[in-house]
């Protein structure tokens, strides 16, 4: 994608994905921190988690690592849904309908009380998903903006190029990838401290990075 192209897509422009990726480390580390341990993006950590409980025997906090897990199947289905119906519409951008219902689902998960962590955590998967669906790219490059996994070898891929080859579009596309990765852990850090000392109710400081990335996009619609 050109830069001239990007400059028009705020979906894609690197300030959005940062309040996204912002919101995402956000997410994993209130619901590590509160809801029972168990990781609301890092799915890979909930199925290690949930196999051992298995074959431990230990069925009930199992389930607590698989609803997030199916949530998260069921939030990607969705979205997937609402690109589809809502791709033409013109009163709001697919995307923001999205954002929305993750804004609407976070608030909601701050009244739930810790005895439904299992509602909570599953919820905030949704949320995640639908997240991680819609919102694929970064000045033309694909990313995830609530998981590193793909990010970190993305990155690490086209610096290794860089230096062999030294093309300033494979460090510039590198630099993309650390920054989110960076702007992930700053969310991952914050959400920790925050829900360490705020407690249930910190999930709505997410929220609250999702009214910003909603009058973003909104800005841009106009």
């Amino acid at each position: 994608m050109h830069h001239s192209e990007a400059h028009f897509q705020t979906s894609e422009t690197f300030l959005l994905s940062a309040v996204l990726a912002l919101s995402g480390g956000f997410q994993d580390a209130y619901t590590y921190n509160v809801r029972d341990e168990v990781f609301s993006n890092a799915q890979t950590g909930n199925i290690v988690l949930m196999s051992q409980h298995l074959m431990e025997g230990d069925w009930m906090t199992a389930l607590h690592y698989l609803f997030p897990l199916l949530a998260f199947a069921l939030g990607v289905f969705v979205a997937e849904h609402i690109s589809h119906r809502y791709k033409t519409s013109t009163r709001l951008h697919w995307r923001q309908i999205v954002v929305a219902i993750e804004f609407v689902l976070l608030l909601l998960v701050g009244f739930i009380p810790t005895q439904y962590n299992i509602i909570a955590t599953a919820l905030v998967s949704f949320a995640c998903s639908m997240q991680v669906q819609t919102f694929r790219k970064v000045h033309g490059y694909g990313y995830a903006s609530t998981m590193c996994i793909g990010n970190l070898r993305s990155g690490t891929e086209s610096l290794s190029i860089y230096l062999r080859d030294k093309r300033p579009e494979a460090l510039r596309k590198a630099l993309h990838y650390y920054g989110i990765i960076c702007v992930f852990a700053l969310g991952a850090g914050a959400g920790g401290i925050c829900s360490l000392h705020i407690g249930l109710r910190a999930i709505w400081i997410s929220s609250l990075l999702l009214c910003i990335a909603f009058s973003m996009m909104q800005k841009e619609h106009r």
